[in-house]
This record gives C-alpha cells, sequence and structure tokens, in this order.
C-alpha cells in the first residue's frame, strides 16, 4: 500500500515522502498512525549520532494508532484495537526470556539497523528498501510492527490516545528508571537531571514511588515550574547555583540517595554520581556523546559503594509496564498530557526545532 513517511537519506535531512509499505508477516500488525511521539532519539538519528543508524531510514518510534490489519500467528490484537508501538526485541534471547526485553541480544540491530527479526524490510521506494527505525518507523501514514511490540491502550476515551505516545519510549524510560530499576525505598530522596519529557516521567514516578525528597535540576525556569506541579520538591537552576552538587547534598542532608541523568549533557553523569551518599544509585538513560571521567569515577564509585548504572527503556517490559503506566494516567497520576504540544505529520521540522529549543517539551505529529 502506498503510504507517507518522513524518511531521511542523508544526515540531517527529513523529508516526507511517498513510498510502499507491505502487507504484515504472520506475527506482524498493520497500524494506521494516529499521532506519533518526537522523542530526542529521533533526533540523533537524524543527525548522525547513532553510529548503527542505517540510511535511508524512515524515522518515528512513539506511534500511536487503530490495528487494521493483523498476521496470521497473531492472537494478542484484533482488527479495530488501540496500540501503542513500543521498542522491538527479538523474545527468544535468554534475556527476553528472562522478562528483560530492553536488554536483548538483538536490541542495536532491532533499534537501528531499520531491518526487521527476519533481516528483512516493510518499507520500499522505487524498489529500494527503507528502513523502519525501532521496527516501526512510525513517522508514517500507517506502520507495520510485531505484535510483540504493539501494546493494547484499554479503557481511555480515543479523543485521549494521541496523549499516550511518550509511553511507548520517552515517559516508559523516565518512570521506569525509577519504578522498575531504582525502586526507591518509601521516604528517600532522588535527583533528576534534565526536566525535559523523561525527567518529568521520572519526577512523576518519584512521587507515585514515595520519594520525600525529589529534585530536578535544569536551566529553564519554566521547565522547572513545571516539575514542581508533578511532584520535585525542590528545583535547581544550574545557570544560577555555582555548586550544584553541594546544593544537592545541603537539600538531602549529606547526599541523595538515587539519581537519574535523563538531559544528555556528559558532565552531568559526574555530576549524578557526585551528589550520592553511601550506597546510592545513579541511573544514566539519556541519549549523550562520550565523557571523559573514567579516571574520576573509580574512587567515587569504590569507596561510598555507589552503584553507576546504564538502562534502556526503563528496564521495562513494555506488555507488563505500559498498561500499568496508562493505569496510573487514568487515575490522575501520570498526567503527561500536560507535557504535550500538537503539530501536523506537515510540520515535522517545526517539531524537531522546538523539540531542541526546549519551546516544546514532547511535541506530538498528528495524522489525521
Amino acid at each position: 500500500m502506498e503510504i507517507r513517511a518522513a524518511i531521511v537519506k542523508e544526515k540531517g535531512i527529513l523529508n516526507i515522502e511517498k513510498a510502499e509499505l507491505s502487507a504484515p508477516k504472520a506475527t506482524e500488525v498493520l497500524v494506521k498512525i494516529i499521532a506519533s511521539g518526537v522523542c530526542h532519539t529521533d533526533a540523533a538519528a537524524l543527525h548522525g549520532f547513532i553510529p548503527w543508524v542505517k540510511y535511508p531510514m524512515a524515522l518515528g518510534h512513539e506511534g500511536v494508532g487503530i490495528v487494521e490489519e493483523v498476521g496470521s500467528a497473531v492472537e494478542s490484537l484484533k482488527v479495530g484495537d488501540r496500540v501503542g508501538l513500543t521498542f522491538p526485541s527479538c523474545g527468544i534471547c535468554s534475556y527476553c526470556q528472562q522478562g528483560a526485553p530492553y536488554a536483548c541480544d538483538m536490541v542495536n540491530d532491532l533499534f537501528f539497523s531499520g531491518a526487521y527479526r527476519d533481516g528483512t524490510f516493510r518499507i520500499t521506494q522505487n524498489g529500494k528498501n527503507i528502513g523502519s527505525f525501532f521496527g516501526q518507523g512510525a513517522f508514517a501514514t500507517y506502520a507495520v510492527a510485531d505484535a510483540r511490540y504493539a501494546v493494547k491502550i484499554e479503557g481511555v476515551p480515543d479523543d485521549k490516545i494521541k496523549y499516550l505516545c511518550s509511553l511507548g519510549c520517552g515517559a516508559q524510560t523516565g518512570a521506569g528508571a525509577v519504578l522498575n530499576r531504582i525502586k526507591p525505598e518509601p521516604a528517600s530522596s532522588l535527583v533528576v537531571f534534565g526536566a525535559g519529557g523523561v525527567g518529568m516521567a521520572a519526577i512523576m514516578a518519584a512521587k507515585i514511588a514515595g520519594c520525600i525528597k525529589i529534585i530536578a535540576v535544569d536551566v529553564v525556569p519554566e521547565r522547572l515550574e513545571l516539575a514542581k506541579e508533578f511532584g520535585a520538591t525542590d528545583v535547581i537552576n544550574a545557570k544560577e547555583v555555582p555548586d550544584v552538587v553541594a546544593k544537592i547534598k545541603d537539600i538531602t542532608n549529606g547526599g541523595a540517595n538515587y539519581s537519574i541523568e535523563v538531559s544528555g549533557v556528559p558532565e552531568l553523569s559526574l555530576q549524578a554520581i557526585q551528589c550520592l551518599r553511601r550506597l546510592g544509585t545513579a541511573v544514566v538513560s539519556s541519549v549523550t556523546g562520550p565523557a571523559e571521567i573514567s579516571i574520576a569515577i573509580e574512587p567515587m564509585i569504590m569507596n561510598p559503594s555507589i552503584t553507576f548504572a546504564g538502562l534502556v527503556e526503563g528496564a521495562s517490559d513494555p506488555q507488563v509496564f505500559i498498561p500499568k503506566l496508562v493505569e496510573y494516567y487514568k487515575a490522575g497520576q501520570f498526567p503527561i498530557d500536560r507535557l504535550v504540544d500538537f503539530y501536523q505529520f506537515e510540520d515535522i521540522g517545526k517539531a524537531f526545532e522546538d523539540s531542541h529549543t526546549g519551546k516544546s517539551i514532547k511535541p506530538i505529529l498528528l495524522f489525521d
């Protein structure tokens, strides 16, 4: 079938073009895309910051929509179901089998190569294969995805589905870093470096978890004010505070129990470690460049027995975790709809620009 998709063929250039989408295979579904979130990972792929990404590629990996066709082996979904598309995994490696698809052996290939699990492609243009980012390529009018990473969304009015795009990646990453990886003790303290979409989700999750001190660090005053509304007990404007680590230690009476770095600024990974008290845990969940902090890390981790962890997709099993986040959303505890700005598909360039400048915390493209 003919679709319209946002395709990158060379670094930094994204165009909406016509292409052909093949029918879903046995374990796959065809989804009419209603909306798709713009994530910093899409921008990183567009500008060549992710070395495994292969062009040409149809970007987009936070699609929500309606199932229009199911493969012969699909039992979990039916035509008409509302679904959110999320990150791909193979389902057969030892990590997937133990409920850790975020650590799948095929993560890099399935996320970034554009090919599906069987090594083939679903999008073509003039006979040439076009990759599907994260196994979906959801900056498009239609997408094919494996049913394994199409999560049914239930109990949400049709006009609200479009607000939930970030459950597929960004919100799942932030909330999962807290609820799945850190699992904070009640009355503990947690610092979030970066109050964008992922960071705001982490703040909401920290409130759900019962943290008594939730500290947001950013450089945009408006985001810090919003962070207070979502559960931050304290905020730090890093442009105005000369020593952020000292300020955190003062607020927490010696250091935080936990920290999460989601800003994408390499140097903040170091601050995320330095701000902790003994037995603390720092989690890095952002796409960032290299940081030369290895010499400093060893004594800072060993002596106070600190854990420094990398993490993708919030240590989530999406088929289990996303429905939980939907329930939190329905209960008013996870108001990610308040982060959203909508853009028509044709205005995708503006959506990327507003995401980059910070004008929009969570741009979402609309296709109807």
